[in-house]
């Protein structure tokens, strides 16, 4: 009666099986691209490339306007950059809502974007 009784508690305790892993960081999804009809507000444009991780995205500013995937507006106040493409440029990347990295070469970039000088066209161009 004793000895079932401790195969069972045995089994039951299972010290053979692997511990359940309970990961620190929750696993890694499957990246896919950047929506850059979602940024707006405060963005810091970062050219230093040893900071590239600490990035949201990697941009190309596109000198073209017809290849650009997102029209920007500079606002002079953070408080007018409330729509997609307004975007309000800061000095300190601590304080910007985005930070991005810029780069030389469009086809390490996730998105390009060209500034515009008229409020009412800034924002996604429709493909």
């Amino acid at each position: 009666m004793l000895l079932p009784f401790l195969v069972s508690g045995l089994l039951a305790l299972n010290p053979f099986a692997a511990a359940p892993r309970v990961p620190l960081a929750p696993a890694a999804a499957v990246v896919g691209s950047i929506d850059p009809c979602r940024i707006y507000g405060s963005v810091y444009l970062e050219r230093d490339p040893r900071r590239r991780g600490f990035c949201f995205a990697t941009v190309y500013i596109e000198p073209e306007e017809a290849f650009a995937d997102l029209l920007v507006y500079p606002e002079t106040n953070k408080l007018f950059a409330d729509r997609v493409g307004l975007w309000y440029a800061t000095e300190a990347r601590d304080f910007a809502d985005y930070a991005l990295f810029v780069t030389d070469n469009r086809n390490l970039a996730d998105f390009s974007f060209q500034y515009t000088k008229v409020r009412n066209y800034a924002g996604c161009r429709q493909r």
